[in-house]
């Protein structure tokens, strides 16, 4: 699983600020959730100008009817936490889109390509908002939340297109998804997409990345074939006793 997090920092804590004096969130629930999903969705509008920052997360706490100090109240953590709610978010609308597909009729490699595709054909919307999201993710401090939010959302791809594996294979398949979805996400926000709204050269590449992780898990079956065919000199003293066994001693 993702390596255990340190609270996130928002600009009020330092970096000493331990677990136990920082500002702690209220109890998730459904009205909760609900509110967040708000701000956060009404704040997208606002990230390109403000980058991800409070006044953006206060101004859409004010489109939603609301006072521009509940962004602080909903997210008392700091920036980090409304960044982790993004992503909840992004993952359950994927999930919600998914569930109206017919995965299980489709090849694993397929199943894939569609949860990726799906995850960000639906922020294509937020796609300047995303850009900016990124550059706060990538900020040293923020590294292991980046980390952690991106294996989530893998785990929930893997998870969406049936694996319920749980022994070694299980973080093998997410640590293979994880720089293949991170890499497409890269890609597409470099991708001017075609006349259509499409990105047809994103979608070529998240295909080439895919078949790269299947060569890849192909590799120790195709190895094991090849050491077969090999000449094997000592085959016949395979079953002559040695001069060191008890038999001859």
């Amino acid at each position: 699983m993702s390596p255990e997090m340190s609270p996130e920092m928002s600009p009020e804590m330092s970096p000493e600020t331990s677990l136990e004096t920082s500002p702690r969130s209220p109890p998730m629930t459904e009205d909760l959730q609900h509110q967040r999903d708000r701000v956060i969705e009404a704040s997208l509008a606002h990230v390109p100008f403000d980058g991800w920052s409070w006044k953006a997360l206060e101004v859409g706490a004010l489109d939603t009817g609301a006072d521009a100090i509940l962004a602080k109240r909903l997210f008392a953590r700091g920036l980090g936490e409304a960044a982790e709610h993004f992503a909840d978010w992004a993952d359950r609308r994927m999930l919600a889109e998914l569930e109206k597909m017919n995965l299980g009729e489709m090849r694993i490699r397929d199943r894939i390509h569609a949860c990726v595709k799906t995850r960000i054909e639906l922020n294509v919307p937020y796609k300047e908002a995303l850009r900016h999201l990124l550059s706060f993710l990538a900020l040293p401090h923020n590294l292991p939340l980046t980390s952690r939010m991106t294996w989530h959302s893998c785990s929930l791809m893997w998870y969406a297109a049936g694996d319920r594996s749980a022994d070694w294979n299980h973080y093998t398949k997410r640590g293979l998804l994880v720089p293949v979805y991170s890499s497409t996400v890269l890609y597409w926000l470099s991708d001017d997409g075609n006349e259509d709204g499409d990105f047809p050269e994103t979608w070529g590449y998240l295909e080439r990345r895919i078949d790269d992780v299947l060569k890849t898990f192909g590799l120790p079956k195709r190895l094991k074939e090849r050491l077969g065919r090999l000449p094997r000199p000592f085959r016949p003293f395979r079953h002559s006793s040695s001069p060191f066994s008890s038999t001859n001693r």
